[in-house]
């Protein structure tokens, strides 16, 4: 049980990590007054983006975890 919960709550920690990451980008355009048209805008992120792959395990473990602990309390 307690394996379970650390991997449930690193797997929440990465998802709210990159669920933040874009919605501090967002509000920050938001309070920049309007510049001149650019050609290429690039918002400074701190946290890179996560690959398609890296989210895919991430998935995988939570839903293997959540099944095990299903399986056991039935």
């Amino acid at each position: 049980m307690r394996r379970q919960l650390i991997t449930l709550t690193l797997a929440g920690l990465a998802i709210a990590t990159t669920a933040s990451g874009s919605s501090s980008a967002a509000s920050d355009e938001s309070s920049v007054k309007a510049a001149p048209a650019v050609a290429v805008h690039h918002a400074g992120r701190s946290v890179p983006p996560m690959r398609d792959e890296a989210a895919m395990v991430l998935v995988g473990t939570v839903l293997i975890g959540l099944g095990a602990a299903v399986r056991r309390a039935v």
